[in-house]
């Protein structure tokens, strides 16, 4: 548990990097995805892409997605994809309750799969395969993938298909022998960063769900230090919020500024700092600011004292 919640005023960390729907923020870019997810998938269509950099949200999307979703809708969620045809089968029996095992072949494995797709189907459910990192899947999972989208009743698609991934996924559509995939493929969406308002919102939203109830401890000026920095990537952000945080934690300040930004973003490797984040003074090492904010905070005697 990070060190400052009591020094914040917080119940929980808010700056956690696990996708917690919790903490979804309803950005206009987040929330016309889930608005075409939801509308494509309770229209019946087959296959629906969402693409978008790493650290845009995709996996906190695809879990807010199945959490609304609800009934009539039985979703299969497969979050490692990098496998082989009869391994996503096998993936997807699995989700869906089908007892196979290991040694049954593929053919009456693909069986199983059909037979219990008609079951779900005879009792109005429609069911939704979610798939994580999609740029992963070799291009004979992908076709396997396209074969099981075939099984339909004379009304409707037994299954549906929402792949998620890295911008590179449309590299690997691209390619001639996924062609056929690709022209299945009736919604797409591209999750864009946060701009720099937008980041600002989204700092004090996860603060207020995290039990903030006083002021915004981020100042304007630190919000659009992060937003700079970030360039509006949510994980980017999360990591450079937490570290700040931590920074005047360890300097025993609870109003949040550039400064401290400076520091988080020094200390961040994924952030790639331009000139203008040099910084213009030595600052004292972060891990030693918080080794004093945590010796400070546990109250151990000795503090203060020559």
């Amino acid at each position: 548990m990070a060190l400052y919640l009591r020094h914040f005023g917080l119940n929980e960390a808010p700056f956690s990097l696990t996708p917690d729907t919790g903490y979804y923020f309803g950005h206009s870019a987040h929330q016309e995805a889930l608005n075409m997810l939801l509308v494509a998938l309770r229209s019946g269509e087959g296959f629906i892409k969402v693409t978008g950099e790493v650290g845009t949200g995709k996996t906190l999307l695809c879990r807010k997605l199945v959490n609304q979703l609800g009934e009539p809708f039985t979703i299969a969620f497969i979050p490692n994809p990098m496998l082989n045809a009869n391994g996503l089968r096998a993936a997807l029996a699995d989700e869906l309750g089908i007892d196979a095992p290991r040694n049954l072949g593929q053919h009456r494995l693909l069986a199983r799969i059909n037979e219990r797709l008609i079951e779900l189907a005879a009792e109005g459910r429609q069911v939704v395969v979610c798939i994580d990192e999609a740029q992963t899947m070799p291009e004979e999972t992908l076709e396997a993938l396209r074969l099981l989208t075939n099984l339909e009743t004379e009304k409707r698609k037994l299954l549906q298909v929402v792949l998620f991934g890295q911008p590179e996924l449309d590299e690997v559509l691209a390619r001639r022998a996924v062609r056929p995939l690709r022209q299945r493929i009736t919604f797409s969406h591209r999750l864009e960063p946060l701009d720099p308002r937008a980041v600002g919102q989204y700092l004090e939203h996860r603060l207020r769900v995290a039990g903030l109830q006083g002021p915004d401890p981020f100042e304007p000026a630190a919000a659009r230090a992060i937003a700079r920095a970030s360039g509006g990537i949510p994980r980017r952000i999360n990591i450079l919020a937490h570290k700040a945080m931590l920074a005047a934690y360890g300097l025993g300040e609870r109003s949040i500024g550039k400064r401290h930004v400076r520091m988080a973003v020094k200390d961040t490797e994924e952030v790639t700092a331009s000139r203008r984040w040099r910084l213009w003074w030595p600052f004292p090492a972060l891990a030693v600011l918080l080794l004093a904010g945590w010796i400070v905070w546990q109250g151990m005697p000795g503090v203060g004292t020559a």
